[in-house]
């Protein structure tokens, strides 16, 4: 009987399968059975398979050969699956896009880590430093110029230009005599970073499945937290000397070979050349001004969430390393075992948070993950001793579950021509309440002497997010991106999906062949 985990088979002969569908570039499975004279029978089995999860494959490898070696009830899908298949294109894109998060995880925290080390040397104030991680992030009105180009120039693309450029910038950090240098260099540095973490969400959303979008931005989430992880894990280097911090600018020049070989690999989405040849035909003004409406409302909506959720959480990250170091005492060895330890097991809740988005709807899990987040974060600043960690620990377990159910709203929400500039504009918002965050945190711990009531003010932003998640929020569970935006032009499905995807592999060819001739043809001679 043909399976349908890990791999959805079809028969192609009594006791023989191959792949319909799955996360396989290769995949055949042969059943022989052979009766005995006493009535018994040996069923031997052999399954051949490649599968198409590239770079992180051989982590998968036992747990699927478990899988085929003891077959699931019918209807049941093993925790590490996404709800929905992915096919062979889907799981190889989503296992690259990965490794281009891990680098976005690494530069989007540089200086947050660093900054209480570099504090020291260049022997500044907590909001000479609230002013430097500000001045930063205004380097959001960059990353939206970034990102509105996806929609332009093709994602791929801008994810290439933004890793290269986000890896160099970062490395003149290291370089840096003052505090005004670093600045500069990182707020141009962190442009770019952004950029790569809101079009990987992007090209991520556009290749999966309707049931697996929440899986995709987990997987990424969980990723980026790895990047994130190589500078909280080293912290410790940075207490060998007051210079010492400058290494971690300089380590993601190792990524530059990487993201050449995976620029080879990965293809545009198809949602983006579907889109980019439609556009030759179609006319931008017959979109219906009730969808224009809608989308502006869905902006609105995620905007002002948004920049309500960064006016706490990017603080209580910002801050969190001075605060352990000055207020609790920790060295930077204790630091980087809290922040590791504790961190662990938020791993495993994004995954969880990811799959119950899928299956159960983005919007109770995303309202129960922030209220137990934020509650937990505001506990852990209010305390001392070992319910600190016990706090962390709580906060990252039970937080992490909403980000992936809230992160896949911007990808969702806005049709593939506007897709890359609606979410650059979701992410500047974003930077401002993360500046107003950080301006408010520093001053009121300047003024009370500590960070810990500060978070306890800052926390009723993200109070109220809950509240519009539960009231205002759609559901976009189960739904294909084509279905919350009319105005796209669905991809081929069903049984002449490769035919089709063939066909618009040619005319995406001619296409592209088409507009280098015409914009190589001498202008007189149109």
């Amino acid at each position: 009987m043909p399976r349908t985990v890990p791999a959805v088979e079809r028969a192609t002969a009594d006791g023989r399968f191959e792949l319909a569908d799955g996360p396989f570039e290769h995949y055949r499975r042969t059943v022989q059975v052979e009766a005995h004279p006493d009535g018994t029978s040996t069923v031997t089995q052999r399954v051949d398979f490649t599968l198409a999860v590239p770079f992180w494959g051989r982590l998968f490898v036992p747990l699927v050969r478990r899988s085929l070696a003891r077959p699931h009830r019918p209807g049941h899908v093993p925790w590490w699956l996404p709800p929905e298949v992915l096919d062979a294109r889907a799981s190889a894109a989503l296992a690259r896009l990965t490794l281009f998060s891990v680098l976005a995880g690494y530069l989007g925290v540089l200086l947050s880590q660093t900054n209480t080390y570099f504090k020291e040397e260049f022997g500044a104030t907590n909001t000479e430093i609230s002013y430097v991680l500000t001045a930063v992030r205004v380097g959001g009105l960059v990353a939206l110029g970034i990102s509105a180009l996806a929609d332009r120039r093709g994602r791929r693309r801008i994810l290439l230009l933004s890793s290269y450029a986000g890896i160099l910038l970062a490395a003149t950090g290291a370089l840096a005599p003052g505090l005004v240098w670093l600045g500069l260099s990182q707020t141009l540095a962190r442009s770019f970073s952004a950029a790569i973490a809101l079009v990987v969400a992007i090209m991520a959303a556009e290749e999966m499945p309707s049931g697996s979008r929440a899986f995709a931005v987990s997987m990424l989430t969980m990723t980026a937290g790895l990047g994130a992880g190589g500078v909280v894990l080293f912290l410790q280097v940075a207490e060998a000397a007051p210079w010492a911090w400058r290494l971690f600018y300089l380590v993601p020049l190792v990524a530059l070979p990487v993201v050449h070989r995976l620029g080879r690999r990965l293809p545009e989405t198809r949602r983006f050349e579907i889109h980019e040849i439609a556009a030759e035909v179609q006319d931008p003004t017959t979109v219906p001004d009730g969808d224009r409406r809608e989308h502006r409302r869905r902006f609105v909506l995620l905007g002002v969430s948004g920049l309500l959720f960064a006016v706490f959480f990017t603080p209580a990250a910002a801050y969190l390393n001075e605060y352990l170091r000055t207020e609790q005492g920790f060295d930077g060895l204790r630091i980087s075992l809290l922040q590791t330890l504790t961190n662990l097991p938020g791993g495993l809740a994004i995954v969880v948070g990811g799959r119950l988005a899928d299956q159960y709807g983005r919007r109770v899990v995303g309202a129960i993950g922030m209220t137990a987040g934020v509650g937990f974060t505001v506990a852990m600043y209010a305390s001392s001793g070992w319910p600190v960690w016990a706090f962390s620990t709580l906060a990252t377990l039970l937080g992490a579950i909403a980000v992936p159910a809230l992160g896949v709203y911007g990808p969702e929400l806005f049709p593939t021509a506007s897709r890359g500039l609606a979410n650059g504009a979701l992410n500047l918002l974003a930077v401002a309440g993360s500046v107003i965050g950080l301006l408010v945190a520093a001053a009121l711990a300047d003024r009370w002497g500590s960070y810990s009531p500060a978070m306890a003010v800052l926390a009723l932003a993200p109070a109220l997010v809950v509240v519009l998640v539960l009231t205002r929020y759609p559901e976009t569970a189960h739904r294909a991106l084509e279905e919350l935006n009319p105005e796209d032009v669905a991809p081929p499905q069903g049984d002449a999906r490769e035919e089709a995807l063939a066909a618009l592999d040619e005319a995406f060819a001619r296409h592209e062949h088409d507009r280098t001739d015409r914009h190589r043809t001498p202008k007189g001679h149109r």
